[in-house]
């Protein structure tokens, strides 16, 4: 994953970033509702997104799908955590 470290605190990489120059950050100066909702979405598609292969049958499932679907997860579970640190952080300081 990436070690990047900006100049500028303002903006934090995404843990999801891969690259030296991140495309997605987070904006630490932004309202902790605003990172509460941006997260809330992330993980709600990922429970969502769970919720939906726990009903399906995997019997018709292709294999090769398994590989996006965790990537997805993981991408939406970690940008929600992400969010939800830097909102925590402003919330207690």
């Amino acid at each position: 994953m990436n070690m990047f470290t900006p100049l500028n605190t303002r903006f934090r990489p995404l843990k999801t970033c891969d690259g030296d120059n991140p495309a997605m950050v987070i904006d630490t100066a932004a309202a902790p509702g605003d990172l509460l909702n941006a997260a809330d979405l992330r993980l709600r598609a990922a429970s969502d997104l769970l919720e939906t292969l726990y009903c399906l049958c995997f019997k018709q499932a292709d294999v090769k799908d398994i590989p996006n679907i965790v990537n997805a997860l993981y991408l939406l579970t970690q940008d929600g955590c992400d969010l939800l640190e830097v909102a925590r952080q402003q919330i207690n300081s």
